[in-house]
């Protein structure tokens, strides 16, 4: 017997020797698509419908490959074959709801896809007609809503996430998505955290849930009440928070663990031996080829969480009771076609074998840590697009932790102890550390460490000035909780001097580059005051005397740079240019810093002369500087430990309006229904009882 191939919705004999025939749901279609009602000759056409399985290429190509007018001309049929979809939500039989979602997303797709340039109030005129939108949109949303809080399949609830998705992400530009409206009156909002809270639903369908919860929040934040942002902010239910920090960690760990082993994979390859021969000129090529693609949408919820809800600030620090307890899932679940990480959540496997996989080398982990993991990976490169966006709003998350007093007060504690192993960039200049001999330290070491990496390594001509700005601006706001608190960190400090002082080099060392495109005296000034900072209230946090000592003896070995950037203020704010008044403010701003290096200078120059010394040790220095306190006199500066608090509307709308945009976009491109998971959905409910 010939094979029976199938394309198009077309059914085609092999020999060729007939016409080819359509399948029946393709005629069914095509009798949507004319002017006359088709259950006038065919009274039972809409329930047949739903029984037929649907050819989403088929029903998607017919609608765009209408013109506005053609499609207004059937509008009437669209209208109908959208409300009985609605209908069919509601029946007993799996098959027809099944059906009904797989058209209603075509359906959404393709009227949206026909319309961009139109407004979206005539898409709602095209899919549902103005006078039944807000009666068809209620009993729409109520059955999504019922569907995701029943007991029932595991599939029917995935399907009505990915159905939601779809409507949301259905415009580049969400809060142009006037649809959206209904799902603002009729919110989901409760279904949405009973997903999360519940071990098995969270499992199967956490991540859908986590990055929908995202996008709704983002649905026209400035200009009108949003009700998720409101009640995201007052949730305070446990087991939901835990349950949706779970989710964010697993799709965090998910993308650390790719590059750890992108990263193996490469060390051990033929490119490693190739690199170690003729030295480290490949670097970069090398760190290119080893990125994953970054995860804003994940990343985008929690900062939503963190920015929004002051109970989620608890779960960050917290072990995960579930742990290595989670079974495999028994009902089957529609598969998602291979995609970016960036845009799907982690694979099953990963997630049912532990829900936070915990590193070899550190006892036990949380939400920070594996935060902290992935900053390390996506700040390392920032001259792509997407790892640029990812590291700012990697800096901002870690801003709102830094202003919040809960966190400080768990990022301090001595009492919680943590090995953190973050990625590091390979440089010619350094070794690679050895993972086994890292200490257990707070967890604010480990953010500190994360600043002091990302100043040492992205000093470059394509100068990430803002990244910068932010940076520096989170260790300020931890040295004030610290000064606040009198906490005495156990902490290398002089790695972050050091850093520091050569920030200020490259900035003065690259001023024509810089100035042309940065005010670099707002940066100078932030580094400046932070050694202001240690100098006024260093005798209060640093962890001893003999610390406050080192602070000095670096101001000292390195005057050269701050003498460098005094004269190059000063030069600047005499002339009657651009930069006059930022660079005298930085010039105001050394006065203490001079004061050390001019009191200190000629009397270890003395020391050194007294003693027949041509180089003094460092111990020899410390002596001299411990000996010489008394007589140093230094200016009391203002306002050094206040800074701005952090404030998304003023600030930052326009980075997240683009930000949202992108995620939009990136959803919708990898939101498959394919044929693969109809065909496993059709498999399940095979019966129709």
């Amino acid at each position: 017997m010939a094979q029976t191939e199938k394309k198009g919705g077309l059914l085609r004999k092999s020999s060729a020797s007939k016409k080819p025939l359509k399948e029946k749901v393709v005629l069914m279609y095509d009798e949507i698509f004319t002017t006359e009602d088709p259950s006038k000759c065919n009274p039972r056409f809409w329930e047949e419908l739903f029984l037929m399985k649907v050819n989403l290429e088929y029903l998607e190509g017919k609608l765009e490959a209408l013109d506005g007018e053609e499609l207004m001309k059937i509008k009437d049929n669209i209208n109908c074959l959208f409300q009985h979809c609605i209908q069919a939500l509601g029946e007993e039989h799996p098959i027809r709801v099944v059906n009904a979602f797989l058209t209603l997303c075509a359906l959404i797709r393709g009227v949206h896809q026909k319309n961009k340039s139109t407004s979206g109030f005539d898409i709602i005129n095209m899919l549902v007609g103005f006078d039944k939108a807000e009666l068809c949109m209620k009993n729409l949303m109520e059955s999504l809503d019922s569907l995701l809080c029943a007991e029932g399949s595991e599939s029917l609830k995935s399907l009505c996430l990915k159905l939601l998705l779809c409507l949301v992400t259905v415009t580049d530009n969400i809060s142009q998505n006037t649809i959206l409206e209904y799902v603002m009156i009729n919110s989901i909002f409760e279904a949405i955290l009973q997903i999360l809270s519940s071990p098995l639903s969270r499992r199967e369908h956490g991540y859908d849930a986590v990055v929908l919860l995202a996008l709704l929040v983002n649905y026209r934040k400035y200009e009108s009440v949003n009700p998720y942002i409101v009640k995201l902010s007052i949730v305070d239910d446990e087991a939901t928070l835990n349950g949706m920090g779970l989710v964010i960690a697993q799709a965090l760990s998910e993308y650390n663990r790719q590059y750890k082993d992108k990263e193996e994979e490469h060390q051990t390859g033929f490119f490693s031996a190739l690199t170690n021969m003729v030295g480290s000129m490949f670097i970069a090529d090398a760190d290119e080829k080893i990125s994953v693609q970054t995860n804003e949408a994940i990343l985008l919820a929690l900062y939503e969480a963190v920015h929004l809800n002051r109970n989620f600030i608890t779960v960050l620090a917290q072990s995960h009771p579930e742990m290595g307890l989670m079974t495999t899932p028994t009902s089957p679940i529609p598969m998602t076609p291979v995609t970016p990480l960036g845009t799907t959540p982690p694979s099953s496997d990963v997630i049912s074998s532990a829900e936070l996989p915990l590193d070899a080398d550190v006892q036990t982990s949380n939400l920070l840590i594996t935060f902290l993991k992935y900053s390390s990976i996506v700040m390392q490169d920032t001259k792509d697009e997407h790892r640029l966006h990812s590291g700012k709003l990697c800096l901002i998350i870690l801003t709102c932790i830094a202003e919040d007093q809960y966190a400080n007060a768990f990022l301090h504690d001595d009492n919680m102890n943590f090995r953190v192993n973050l990625h590091r960039m390979p440089m010619r200049h350094r070794k690679k550390a050895a993972d086994k001999n890292l200490p257990c330290r707070p967890l604010v070491c480990a953010v500190l460490d994360l600043m002091v990496e990302f100043i040492v390594t992205h000093m470059m001509k394509e100068f990430p000035m803002d990244l910068y700005v932010r940076c520096i601006q989170i260790v300020h706001k931890l040295l004030c909780y610290q000064k606040k608190c009198r906490v005495r960190l156990h902490y290398t400090w002089r790695e972050l001097w050091s850093a520091l002082i050569n920030l200020l080099k490259f900035l003065m060392s690259n001023e024509t580059v810089l100035l042309a495109k940065h005010n670099i005296f707002t940066l100078a000034l932030m580094v400046v005051n932070l050694f202001n900072m240690f100098i006024t209230y260093g005798d209060t946090f640093l962890p001893t005397p003999s610390s406050y000592d080192e602070l000095y003896y670096e101001i000292i070995r390195m005057h050269q740079n701050f003498d460098n950037l005094y004269s190059m203020v000063l030069r600047l704010s005499t002339n009657a240019g651009q930069w006059k008044e930022p660079a005298s403010k930085v010039t105001h701003a050394l006065v203490n810093i001079r004061a050390i290096i001019n009191h200190f200078n000629p009397k270890i120059e003395s020391y050194a002369a007294v003693n027949h010394i041509s180089q003094l040790s460092e111990d020899q220095v410390l002596e001299v500087v411990r000996s010489n306190y008394d007589t140093l006199t230094l200016k009391l500066q203002d306002g050094l430990d206040q800074y701005e608090r952090y404030s998304e509307q003023h600030k930052e709308a326009a980075f997240f309006k683009e930000l949202v945009r992108s995620i939009s976009i990136n959803v919708r491109k990898n939101l498959a229904f394919n044929t693969l998971s109809q065909e496993l959905l059709l498999k399940e409910f095979s019966t129709i009882s």
